[in-house]
């Protein structure tokens, strides 16, 4: 009974054990996997130019239109051609790198230069439960998401879309999301982009947290503006842009890119388009104003020409987050992407295998912003619980792997080695008592017990391991300490505007 008892409660202490509380953005440590040569470089940039010049990019929105005229581009109605002088000129006036405060000004996130930061899936409307149930999601959904993300250390920002919450109706639904990711955590967060009214209300709302004038100028959030591929921007994520840009908060300018179908059948081909895409929202925030910080980048899948279903993790997407990287770097300016992302309709080998090529591939590309990091399942469509917490483990690795190696430790190694005999072992050396925590990572969710050992406690599987370790993060969760008068007025605001819209989309 004894050994049970300690078996048992090394596992409850795997468990519970909540490890460093926040850990900054990757410092990357290890070089960029760089596709291109930089002939093949320029080559890409003079045909994304082309793009951009001769086709050229509607912008679907009377005043964005009327912008760019007023700035000298060439305008057909809604078309707008770009000739790469003035493209680059708007470009090169977004910052390199950011910042964004944090309600904890501990949890400030620098976007650009070789750091990776870790974001939460977006935009789910149907999730796993922790029984492995698939339903609607709902706004209590929302609420342990938001909480998750405020617990998980390696996730930089609690999130926006971390869900939707189905159950409050859609001209309700950023209201309460934005409520939820500013009183459950303490990190900073993405706003919402489905208006320009829903927009403005964010910033009321991040107003109230960190002071109006704060807002106007000093960047809290980073929120998501979709490209309509191919070559369209839309009224809707153009009204939001001219919000958040004119208060300098971030936007990424990240085409939908479906390979195969909203871009051509071809990696190197589907990068030019998206290319084009993104320089261009880029330029328009430009437009907005000059130093607004902006985020090239790109949401990735490649479609089954069997099905036409999205499809994740293939190889084509590694590639194309490797060249999108090395573009970024050309262009000075900080880039997105999409991490563990899987097809898999359960927390099952595919979803691993998937999700894993995805983030080891983003990490080796050298993505800033890593967006839909935790949780994702069905090409973004179910947000799983279990897998939350499995990614969050993944993304301790990948902070480990790209932190690089500690070349200093190699004279007490060699000291180690002389301490011992030939055919001796390490485990009671000095240099090992010194060194075991930290040598080699030991990860908690991936079991490594004899067969015996894993029977004896119950034969759980690598799900029903992660839904505990939720179970237990949702049970000892504290919120974030939120002024009192604060925290009032937040929800005072969500209430009144609830009262104020009607529920039926107009």
């Amino acid at each position: 009974m004894s050994r049970r008892r300690g078996r048992s409660s090394r596992r409850d202490s795997r468990l519970t054990d909540t490890g460093p509380d926040w850990v900054a953005p990757l410092e990357r440590g290890i070089p960029y996997i760089d596709l291109l040569s930089t002939e093949q470089v320029e080559r890409v940039h003079d045909e994304t130019m082309k793009l951009l010049e001769e086709i050229g990019c509607e912008f679907r929105d009377d005043e964005s239109a009327a912008m760019w005229a007023a700035a000298g581009a060439d305008v057909d109605g809604y078309r707008v051609r770009i000739d790469r002088e003035h493209l680059m000129e708007l470009i090169s006036t977004a910052p390199a790198d950011y910042t964004m405060l944090a309600r904890n000004p501990d949890r400030a996130v620098t976007i650009g230069g070789r750091r990776t930061a870790f974001t939460p899936s977006y935009g789910a409307p149907f999730v796993l439960d922790l029984d492995g149930t698939r339903r609607n999601a709902t706004l209590d959904d929302f609420h342990n998401f938001a909480k998750l993300a405020y617990l998980e250390p390696y996730l930089h920002m609690t999130g926006g879309v971390v869900c939707e919450p189905m159950d409050v109706p859609v001209p309700h639904r950023h209201l309460e999301m934005v409520y939820s990711l500013l009183a459950h955590s303490d990190k900073p967060f993405m706003g919402a982009v489905t208006s320009q009214e829903r927009a403005e209300e964010t910033m009321h709302m991040a107003g109230i947290v960190f002071g109006h004038d704060v807002v106007k100028d000093t960047t809290v959030m980073t929120s998501l503006a979709n490209a309509n591929s191919p070559l369209v921007w839309d009224a809707t994520m153009l009204d939001s842009v001219k919000v958040y840009s004119s208060h300098n908060q971030a936007v990424l300018f990240s085409p939908f890119v479906l390979g195969g179908a909203s871009t051509p059948a071809s990696t190197i081909g589907s990068v030019v388009q998206l290319s084009a895409e993104a320089l261009a929202g880029v330029a328009f925030s430009q437009l907005v104003r000059p130093g607004a910080p902006a985020v090239y980048g790109q949401w990735l899948s490649t479609v089954s020409m069997r099905s036409g279903a999205p499809q994740a993790g293939t190889p084509e997407i590694c590639h194309m987050n490797m060249l999108v990287g090395q573009l970024a770097r050309h262009y000075k300016l900080p880039w997105r992407c999409s991490g563990g992302c899987s097809s898999s309709k359960t927390v099952d080998a595919q979803a691993g295998y998937e999700a894993a090529r995805n983030l080891y591939g983003v990490v080796m590309a050298g993505a800033n912003f890593v967006l839909s990091s935790t949780g994702y399942l069905e090409g973004a469509l179910c947000q799983s619980y279990a897998k939350v917490a499995l990614d969050g483990e993944q993304l301790a690795m990948m902070h480990k792997l790209a932190s690089g190696i500690n070349f200093d430790e190699l004279d007490e190694a060699m000291s180690a080695v002389r301490t011992i005999s030939p055919g001796d072992h390490y485990l009671g050396t000095a240099h090992t008592l010194a060194n075991f925590q930290t040598a080699f990572m030991m990860p908690d969710l991936m079991n490594t017990d004899s067969y015996e050992q894993w029977t004896i406690d119950g034969s759980k599987d690598a799900a029903v391991r992660a839904a505990e370790k939720v179970r237990s993060q949702l049970a000892r969760y504290e919120p974030p300490a939120l002024p009192d008068d604060v925290g009032a007025e937040l929800r005072d605001f969500v209430d009144r505007r609830r009262a104020e819209i009607p529920e039926l989309v107009s």
